[in-house]
């Protein structure tokens, strides 16, 4: 349920301090509290998204949720065609838009499980990154948890690109934790069709992740990078089910 009593997207909506973020809207939700905010104004103004307290993602670069889609992509055999991804997480749409923007992907599917992300997306200021995309008849978003849907999902895809949490080893709630367990991944691979691509985004490279891949019977595991301005770059784990 939404907590702010004025218009969420108001630009005068509540600021966390004078020079502070504005809070554009904040809602409590199944999965706790998940927060939408401004930083700047005009063309420069930067989104960003917070879940129970914890930054996920904004707008300010998009380098490597675009990475996403392009590696596993360029990690298909070269004679699939019109490939269908599941994209695990709407976030600020950066991943959705690029796979929108090339035409060699088939069935789009964007796994969301807060209802407040697909309505920033859908109504509120994060639409100016996915609408095209959302209009895109290739595209489905499904409001779900993303491990059920992986669980019992009746199709395959081939490439899950996820991007739900700050990395297997920094989750945004403890649930997430089962999707990088071995039967997590084990649903990710069985979901997957020969020869499918799993890319899972992360704020740091870890190794630990990778022997998880690999133990639970991928191949071809690797990472790529992409630097960031100060710190560890952010990667994508890659893996591919057997051919």
């Amino acid at each position: 349920m939404t907590t702010l009593q004025r218009d969420p997207y108001d630009p005068h909506a509540a600021r966390t301090s004078p020079d502070g973020p504005v809070t554009l809207d904040r809602r409590d939700g199944p999965y706790g509290e998940v927060v939408l905010r401004r930083r700047g104004a005009g063309s420069g103004a930067v989104h960003e998204i917070i879940a129970n307290g914890c930054f996920l993602m904004d707008t300010s670069d998009g380098r490597s949720e675009r990475l996403l889609v392009d590696a596993a992509l360029a990690a298909l055999p070269a004679d699939r065609t019109e490939p269908a991804v599941l994209i695990g997480g709407l976030g600020v749409g950066f991943s959705l838009a690029r796979a929108a923007e090339e035409p060699r992907w088939g069935r789009i599917t964007v796994v969301e499980r807060e209802r407040a992300v697909v309505e920033w997306h859908r109504s509120g200021p994060l639409g100016a990154i996915s609408a095209r995309a959302l209009a895109d008849p290739r595209t489905e978003v499904m409001e779900e948890d993303l491990l059920r849907v992986l669980r019992t999902a009746p199709l395959r895809y081939d490439a899950l690109c996820l991007d739900i949490d700050n990395g297997p080893d920094w989750t945004v709630t403890e649930s997430n934790d089962g999707l990088y367990s071995p039967a997590g991944l084990a649903a990710c691979r069985e979901r997957l069709t020969a020869g499918g691509v799993l890319a899972v985004w992360s704020a740091r490279p870890s190794a630990r992740f990778e022997q998880a891949l690999l133990n639970a019977g991928f191949e071809a595991v690797r990472t790529e990078e992409i630097a960031v301005a100060r710190g560890v770059p952010d990667v994508v784990h890659l893996a591919q089910r057997a051919a």
